[in-house]
């Protein structure tokens, strides 16, 4: 798993001015051809007018190949927009990948989010319920704005962003999460597939809801197919019609009789047409998307692959004449007869032809055949995005490491460089960090703003990527099969009826319980407690967080804590299991007024010094003088011997 040497910046940089250059002449093509087809129309209504006026067979022939150019002319264009729709989604994926380099959310689409059915249906599949709880989700930013689930959003279809959605919720086996690191590190630098891909699924424009509707198509019950005799109907009809307008032109008097097969055929569309427009309607609203997905699974199974998981991938996807990639491909074929019938000047044709009984039927044919395979196949591809997914981060963070995940034979958290993933580069300081083994917490003690909650979801969303397959940021990782759970972000809340205190507590009992549940063999239990129990005052907090710091000591549970409380160190049920490391600031006085820096570097032992009062300063906020010469005074905790 060499890292790539690849500059990022520099492709993304080059492959946007490439795609925005392509677009504008393809956009220019696309006018010209709307003009073509316009010019085609009215000549070919003026010539057909002109023959039925004079009689005369040749010219209305004439108009007739008019005509038929026109409707060419339609196929064409609308295959035209969709080329122009691939080079703008070009654009579009280059561009977002600088703003993912910067970090830049506001400038990347925001995750779609997930209907509740939806998501439980993905999750179902996998055969087990999420791991990561939903507070745990949000202390950590894995979902949502500003995530790690934006940040690995290049997944664009409804069942790859599921996808990606899991594997950040279910943490993998280390034997199916060094599968995926195969995975994406064999896709990493092939930047040419992962943006094919991509743009497929971008052209697909389905969100989770159309997804459904999709799938619900392809496994019903095809409703033409059950009522025959009117796909004879539809065929006999046209062919009366034609050949009452051929004996028409050729001078017999079958005006009357021509027209009477106009109105039958208008009476066929008013009444049980209805109910096959309804039917195609369900499938016509998926407007491009069965070309996309015939493209997409073609080039997923055709791509030649080495890792286990994308051949496993492949497999999944079929061979033969029931593979996803030939059964999209045929019905990719049908998809041009499905989009004339958004032309303005579909009606004439529709009244000629009942075009959208053989379109239904041909639909239904295919639906017959492949239909039962779709959703085994849309899952394949979920994952196959997925590690697209993986390989981009990849791809654009080259200095990260794939983490060594080992089956509980070491029982603790060991990183070098380790930082938040989802923090600038540039902002992101990296610190070595040990969570563990069992019988020892990390306790991180230091003043406002220096770094300790960072550090906490550093530790938790680099365990979360780790299993998930993914690279983490840092030099090196270490870890056994661990479940995250957090106490960070805790909100009382008024409709509830619900305190601080109280939601706290409640949250911490769902820390313990899951602490007491776990079994031999389960994943170790990894907490993250970040400034526990602050809605009580200062003693009972102290009692109150011992108990249940020993406690998830004695379950033999792993994680860190940060606190302001400098005297749970010196607590004699907590003090040999403590691992202290601390964050300080600097502070500096100018002309200018008080200064405050912090390098967010970690250093072993004990905080010893607070900055409250000092920052209360640098703001401008009242404070005697004789505090804030405490504040700028000696250490309020000294420092240990050795630390």
């Amino acid at each position: 798993m060499d890292q790539s040497p690849l500059d990022p910046t520099a492709l993304y940089t080059a492959r946007l001015a490439r795609a925005e250059a392509e677009h504008a002449q393809q956009d220019a093509s696309s006018r010209r051809l709307g003009n073509v087809n316009l010019i085609l129309f009215f000549g070919a209504f003026a010539v057909l007018a002109v023959g039925a006026f004079r009689g005369d067979g040749w010219i209305a022939a004439l108009g007739g190949l008019l005509f038929v150019a026109f409707v060419a002319g339609l196929v064409l264009r609308s295959r035209t927009e969709r080329r122009l729709q691939a080079i703008a989604a070009r654009v579009a994926i280059a561009r977002e990948g600088l703003a993912r380099l910067r970090r830049d959310w506001r400038a990347l689409p925001d995750p779609v989010p997930p209907t509740a059915a939806a998501l439980l249906d993905n999750v179902q599949s996998a055969g087990a319920p999420p791991i990561i709880d939903a507070a745990t989700a949000a202390d950590l930013d894995l979902l949502g704005h500003a995530s790690l689930e934006h940040l690995l959003g290049t997944a664009n279809t409804a069942i790859g962003r599921a996808t990606v959605r899991r594997w950040i919720l279910q943490p993998a086996a280390p034997a199916v999460a060094r599968a995926r690191q195969a995975a994406a590190a064999e896709l990493a630098p092939q930047l040419d597939f992962r943006e094919e891909v991509a743009v497929r699924g971008r052209l697909l424009e389905m969100g989770e809801d159309r997804y459904a509707r999709f799938v619900a198509w392809a496994e019903g019950e095809p409703w033409l197919h059950s009522h025959r005799r009117w796909i004879w109907v539809a065929r006999l009809l046209p062919l009366l019609m034609l050949a009452l307008f051929v004996g028409w032109l050729a001078g017999y008097p079958l005006l009357w009789p021509l027209l009477g097969s106009v109105a039958l055929n208008l009476f066929i569309l008013q009444s049980v047409g209805r109910k096959v427009s309804d039917d195609i309607n369900r499938v016509a609203a998926q407007q491009g998307v069965f070309e996309a997905y015939a493209a997409l699974f073609e080039r997923v199974t055709a791509h030649p692959v080495t890792a286990p998981a994308l051949r496993d991938v492949q497999a999944r996807l079929g061979t033969g004449k029931l593979s996803a990639d030939r059964q999209m491909r045929r019905l990719a074929r049908l998809m041009p007869l499905v989009d004339i019938r958004r032309s303005i000047y579909f009606f004439p044709v529709e009244v000629a032809t009942l075009w959208s009984f053989h379109v239904l039927w041909l639909l239904e044919n295919w639906q017959r055949t492949a239909g039962a395979h779709v959703r085994a196949w849309l899952e394949a591809l979920g994952e196959a995005e997925a590690l697209a997914a993986l390989a981009a981060l990849r791809f654009e963070q080259p200095d990260w490491a794939f983490p060594e995940l080992s089956e509980a034979t070491d029982a603790r958290v060991t990183a070098t460089a380790l930082a938040h993933p989802l923090l600038p580069p540039e902002r992101a300081v990296g610190n070595d960090v040990i969570v563990g083994p069992p019988d020892s917490y990390l306790l991180v003690t230091g003043s406002n703003m220096s770094g300790k909650s960072t550090l906490l979801r550093a530790v938790g969303v680099n365990a979360v990527l780790a299993q998930m397959g993914a690279p983490v940021c840092a030099a090196q990782l270490s870890l056994p099969p661990v479940s995250v759970i957090s106490s960070m972000r805790v909100q009382d809340s008024l409709e509830a009826g619900v305190s601080f205190y109280m939601a706290e507590l409640r949250r911490l009992k769902a820390i313990v319980d899951r602490a007491d549940a776990r079994q031999p063999g389960e994943p170790l239990l990894l907490y993250l407690l970040d400034e526990i129990l602050q809605g009580t005052n200062t003693a009972e907090r102290q009692i109150a967080a011992r108990h249940i710091i020993r406690h998830l000591i004695d379950r033999g549970a792993i994680g860190a804590v940060s606190t302001h409380d400098l005297t749970l160190a010196d607590a004699p049920e907590l003090r040999p299991a403590a691992q202290m490391v601390y964050f300080t600031e600097h502070f500096t006085r100018s002309a200018a007024g008080p200064t405050m820096t912090f390098d967010y570097r970690l250093r072993p032992g004990l905080a010893i010094s607070t900055n409250a009062l000092k920052l209360m300063e640098i703001i401008g906020l009242p404070i005697k003088d004789a505090d804030a010469a405490r504040a700028d005074g000696a250490p309020l905790h000294p420092a240990k011997p050795g630390s």
